[in-house]
């Protein structure tokens, strides 16, 4: 009888700890993920604020395999990454790509040409996203960037460097606001 309280005892404890979750401006993530048999860790969580009212537009998180506070580094890594972008408030798809369009334009320099292809795929899986509704970007070592929108993966946009550029947005020197880039780098 002692035995099976110990294990009860045991199991508990071992079940609450592993149920950690993070939460940012009422949306809640766990604090680990597995991707494609991939162990990550929730790096930090972030709010995308617009206007000049601060409004709240999304809640991202992003996770890795190895945490991590460098930006360029996590960019320029060969490792299995997510991001997930939790939205709270009804957001038009041009918008969602007018938003992709100044990030890549702030954030490739002179090299735009060389992804205006794969931006003019991504932007076309962009739709509608209602309050409540994610979208997902995973970047897959040696094949790319997998775009799911609301549960549905659209597809694969091949290239690292692609991938790379995408992550830039957020963890770049010019993200959307500084307050989203610092969160997900864990810096706040």
């Amino acid at each position: 009888m002692k035995t099976s309280f110990v294990f009860l005892t045991l199991f508990l404890v071992t079940a609450t700890v592993s149920v950690h979750a993070m939460e940012r401006d009422g949306v809640e993530y766990p604090d680990a993920i597995t991707v494609n048999g991939v162990d990550l860790v929730l790096n930090g969580l972030g709010t995308r604020e617009a206007t000049i009212f601060s409004v709240n537009v999304y809640v991202a998180a992003l996770y890795l395999e190895n945490p991590s506070s460098d930006g360029y580094a996590i960019c320029q890594s060969e490792e299995t990454k997510r991001l997930i972008l939790h939205f709270v408030r009804d957001v038009k798809g041009e918008d969602i790509a007018g938003a992709w369009a100044e990030g890549f334009m702030k954030n490739c320099g002179d090299d735009l040409t060389v992804y205006e292809s794969r931006i003019t795929t991504l932007n076309s899986w962009m739709s509608e996203m209602k309050d409540g509704e994610r979208m997902m970007f995973t970047c897959i070592p040696g094949t790319g960037l997998e775009v799911s929108v609301k549960g549905t993966v659209m597809g694969t946009i091949e290239g690292s460097d692609f991938a790379s550029v995408f992550l830039s947005i957020w963890l770049g020197d010019d993200p959307p606001n500084g307050g989203l880039r610092n969160g997900l780098l864990g810096l706040d």
